[in-house]
């Protein structure tokens, strides 16, 4: 899977930014302004009046701004989510391509959790870590539906640590 780009971000949240009510026309002017003062590369004096003409409707002007972004890198992306996060912080935590991000990375720390909890729970204490892995005196026996591994030798020093994990 590959890392999202703060372009691919900005056209996931485009639609979700342009929404009726979900910026004020002072947060986008103040997003504008950042932009114009912080990084006049990215936005110019005249870009920046263009974006803040009062005669033209805030959705007209944020979807010239986003296109805009768009167009103009992934530099000028990342800082329009930074201007996004400074002012307005609540609407930020909730993009689509924010909460997108959630559940991979909770499922990749519930599976490091899970195999760190199996390692533990199978390897006796005092021996490493690489000594608890399958080798030639295991073998696998059972249906195509189950299959359970049964060693040939059981160590007298390792006791059975409870009931076995079926998953």
């Amino acid at each position: 899977m590959t890392e999202q780009t703060y372009c691919d971000r900005l056209v996931q949240d485009t639609p979700f930014l342009m929404g009726h009510g979900r910026l004020s026309e002072q947060q986008v002017d103040r997003i504008i302004l950042q932009l114009n003062r912080y990084y006049p590369q990215i936005l110019s004096n005249k870009d920046a009046e263009k974006f803040r003409n009062p005669k033209a409707s805030l959705r007209v002007r944020l979807c010239d701004l986003l296109g805009h972004l768009q167009r103009s890198g992934e530099r000028d992306c990342q800082e329009f989510y930074r201007a996004l996060y400074i002012h307005a912080q609540p609407l930020h935590s909730h993009l689509p391509s924010r909460l997108a991000l959630r559940p991979v990375a909770f499922l990749a720390c519930l599976g490091l959790a899970a195999g760190l909890a199996l390692l533990v729970y199978c390897c006796p204490p005092g021996t490493s870590a690489a000594s608890c892995w399958p080798s030639s005196q295991m073998t696998w026996e059972g249906s195509d539906d189950l299959c359970l591994p049964t060693t040939h030798q059981r160590s007298p020093t390792r006791p059975p640590r409870g009931p076995p994990l079926l998953f």
